[in-house]
């Protein structure tokens, strides 16, 4: 999902490298029918981007998950949260 994300953002003329995306992902696991699944993925997207940017990154953050393949895979059978907090830099 990071990939489809820096995607978006190159689109939008957003670098991210480097050190301009970060990701930080949390899976959860509960027991379901006595067997240990990953019901639940949350991702924590933290996005530096250029005076004036903040719009276009908050945009691409909204819609990347729908031309992820992976998100659109996983959410079969994982719930996939995610968030994004963008930072312009000076």
């Amino acid at each position: 999902m990071t990939g489809t994300l820096a995607g978006a953002l190159a689109a939008r003329k957003i670098p991210t490298h480097p050190d301009k995306l970060e990701a930080e992902v949390e899976g959860f696991v509960e027991n379901v029918d006595g067997i240990a699944l990953i019901t639940r993925i949350h991702i924590k997207y933290r996005v530096k981007v250029p005076s004036g940017k903040r719009a276009e990154a908050e945009r691409a953050i909204e819609v990347h998950e729908k031309g992820c393949p992976v998100a659109q895979s996983v959410q079969r059978g994982i719930r996939v949260e995610w968030e994004g907090e963008v930072q312009e830099e000076g």
